[in-house]
């Protein structure tokens, strides 16, 4: 895991899903993560068969979605610390693939619109190169309490 990832965002193990950037890019970013075999989520989903949830690789777009934001502010010269990026609108998502311990995933992100404090967001998760998931979403930018 890289440190630059921990100095952007909130999230903390074990629900930090994004080892290290890419890429950042004017208009998005891009993140990977590998899915180890003792995660915490395998106990259960599904014992003998581990599938990663697809409610987690979500997060794993809104987390990268996070950390693009975050450095294009500190890019633009905005101080972006004693705000947090927050989830508040999910989109479209479909998932075409799954994804298993010890696959590495490509996590995509696209800048949208921006309304007021709201970043619209498109991102994908790819394995080996083909879909897993692609989604639409939004982000909001809270001040922390």
């Amino acid at each position: 895991m890289q440190q630059e990832v921990l100095d952007t965002i909130p999230h903390r193990p074990p629900f930090l899903f994004v080892d290290d950037i890419v890429e950042l890019r004017e208009q998005g970013a891009t993140c990977r993560r590998t899915l180890r075999a003792d995660e915490f989520f395998y106990q259960g989903h599904y014992p003998g068969n581990p599938i990663t949830p697809g409610v987690l690789l979500c997060e794993a777009v809104f987390q990268t979605g996070a950390i693009y934001l975050v450095k294009k502010l500190q890019a633009e010269g905005s101080d972006a610390t004693g705000k947090t990026p927050v989830l508040c609108r999910i989109e479209e998502a479909k998932f075409k693939n799954m994804v298993f311990p010890g696959d590495t995933i490509t996590i995509e992100v696209t800048m949208g619109e921006k309304m007021q404090s709201f970043y619209f967001m498109s991102g994908k998760i790819l394995k080996d190169g083909k879909a897993v998931l692609t989604i639409r979403y939004a982000l909001a930018l809270i001040n922390k309490q």
